[in-house]
């Protein structure tokens, strides 16, 4: 099975959180704040990692909900 990560991406004046490889978006939010707790939810349960885009479209952040065999040391938490 392919892994399929969560993005959090603008999407006009809004946010939306998208999964990767998908058509729609799995839910739109006014600010970035609550499309990453949203996202978190979603990542969670699926086990795959968020990936968090700045309003410019580059990466800012990414973590990982799943099994990764090889953790990286996690400063930020």
């Amino acid at each position: 099975m392919a892994k399929r990560d969560y993005h959090v991406v603008p999407e006009g004046t809004e946010w939306a959180v998208k999964r990767e490889g998908a058509q729609r978006v799995s839910s739109r939010h006014p600010t970035q704040k609550s499309a990453i707790e949203a996202g978190k939810d979603l990542a969670s349960k699926n086990r795959t990692e968020l990936v968090i885009h700045r309003r410019d479209g580059r990466i800012r952040d990414s973590d990982s909900y799943g099994n990764d065999p090889n953790p990286p040391r996690d400063t930020k938490h």
